[in-house]
């Protein structure tokens, strides 16, 4: 499938999604920016909804930037060690609080270069903010997005978060990126499961090169 197939491949899936998923949304619950940094990085390996208990936890001992900033990793871990590998994101999330609050003034930055040098940023966490914070163009590639991506036809085997990334921004329109992204985990969840895909009750089946291949 040549780039200019991918593109209307990709048009056909943004189309349909919009439909089955019209209300999709981030399943992080945040009121700030710098609540979603904490989440997305609490998000590794772990369930967004044990997530959004945990937060609330940690929101009730530490309600502020200002109060984050000023715990230690220990306090921290103490409250987030429930979402697993508790000590390094309690780091990142101390050494996080405390750049925004100090080199930041206390404001989280609106662009990926400023936000790739926050302690434990990446850049799907940078990609969430600049999407669902600022409104920008943004991919998020988590495991939904690799997964179904690689299953639909829209890349090809490949798994690296970041290169996948930079084969959606050839054929996703900017605009259609960061709400893709979330109506993927949609889809991720409620029908194509991984290793147990509803394909019977799939809007994509028809076009996904999985199914068609399965078919065969």
């Amino acid at each position: 499938m040549d780039l200019d197939e991918k593109k209307e491949l990709a048009l056909d899936v943004i189309k349909r999604l919009k439909t089955e998923y019209p209300d999709t949304v981030c399943t992080l619950d945040y009121e700030d920016a710098w609540q979603l940094l904490v989440s997305v990085r609490l998000a590794a390996q772990c369930t967004d909804k044990r997530v959004n208990v945990v937060m609330k936890d940690l929101l009730a001992k530490y309600p502020t930037m200002d109060a984050l900033a000023e715990a230690t990793p220990e306090e921290i871990e103490a409250i987030v060690r429930p979402c697993g590998l508790g000590k390094s994101k309690a780091r990142d999330i101390s050494a996080c609080m405390k750049m925004l609050k100090y080199d930041y003034k206390g404001h989280v930055p609106d662009n990926m270069k400023e936000l790739l040098k926050l302690p434990g940023v990446g850049r799907k966490s940078a990609n969430l903010i600049m999407g669902d914070v600022f409104d920008k163009p943004a991919i998020v590639t988590d495991t939904h997005c690799i997964r179904l991506c690689n299953l639909i036809g829209l890349v090809d085997g490949i798994k690296e978060p970041a290169k996948v990334e930079k084969e959606l921004w050839k054929i996703i329109p900017p605009e259609e990126g960061n709400m893709f992204c979330h109506r993927l985990v949609d889809h991720g969840r409620a029908v194509c499961i991984a290793r147990r895909p509803e394909c019977g009750r799939c809007c994509l089946n028809d076009i996904c090169r999985y199914h068609l291949q399965a078919g065969k």
